[in-house]
């Protein structure tokens, strides 16, 4: 498992007990997320709709949600990778470490707080 320095005035350092809690937690929104693909891929569009365009709104809002979800679950098993691979809490772009507050909130965080910050400035 990876230790990360205090590089600033922030806590970035993740315990034994943090690195334990992020994998159970990682865990948890794979089986939720997979779950969730699972259920929004085979719900069938419904044949008897009054309304041929509600159907199709809803078979929209279906594969957008689906999609949305395997986007977090490859992000989500992107973090179980680099967990294992001992990578984890440190950013994609600068390779400083994420706070370990952020980690806590988002365990598949990929970017510090300000890669975060420039990426969605750029967008």
């Amino acid at each position: 498992m990876v230790y990360t320095q205090i590089t600033d005035h922030r806590d970035t350092r993740l315990s034994p007990e943090d690195l334990a809690a992020l994998l159970d937690n990682l865990h948890e929104q794979r089986l939720f997320r997979e779950e969730q693909v699972r259920q929004l891929s085979a719900a069938p569009p419904r044949a008897d709709a009054p309304d041929p365009r509600a159907s199709a709104a809803r078979t929209e809002v279906r594969t957008e949600l689906a999609a949305s979800a395997r986007m977090v679950l490859a992000d989500v098993e992107a973090a179980l990778r680099r967990l294992a691979e001992g990578s984890y809490g440190h950013c994609h772009l600068c390779r400083r470490p994420i706070d370990r507050a952020h980690l806590m909130i988002v365990p598949q965080a990929r970017y510090c707080a300000r890669c975060r910050q420039v990426r969605e400035a750029g967008r």
